[in-house]
């Protein structure tokens, strides 16, 4: 397995290279999706993209933690989190490691 990272300009060039926009027109596309899921998720909604998966926010209630090294106890304070919950489909073509 590579460590490589996908990155927005990875996104922009795949749209510019398969729907054949400009590379302009390529990365306004990408960042425009972008925002619309971050606004939705800002505004506590679910984005769901079939077959891949379903990205939602979370609360989380106060409680206390504990610190590993000097057993000292620390409060944690609510807080909204991002999860990501992946597709079936997803799951499976990663567990074959794409291969399908």
């Amino acid at each position: 397995m590579g460590n490589k990272t996908l990155t927005r300009m990875d996104l922009s060039d795949a749209v510019f290279r398969e729907v054949g926009l400009s590379r302009n027109e390529s990365a306004q596309i990408v960042e425009s999706i972008l925002q619309h899921m971050s606004d939705a998720l800002v505004r506590g909604e679910s984005v769901k993209i079939s077959s891949f998966g379903t990205f939602s926010v979370r609360d989380k209630s106060a409680r206390i933690g504990r610190n590993p090294k000097t057993g000292e106890e620390v409060p944690i304070h609510p807080r909204r989190v991002l999860t990501f919950r992946p597709s079936h489909l997803m799951k499976d073509r990663v567990a074959n490691g794409n291969r399908d």
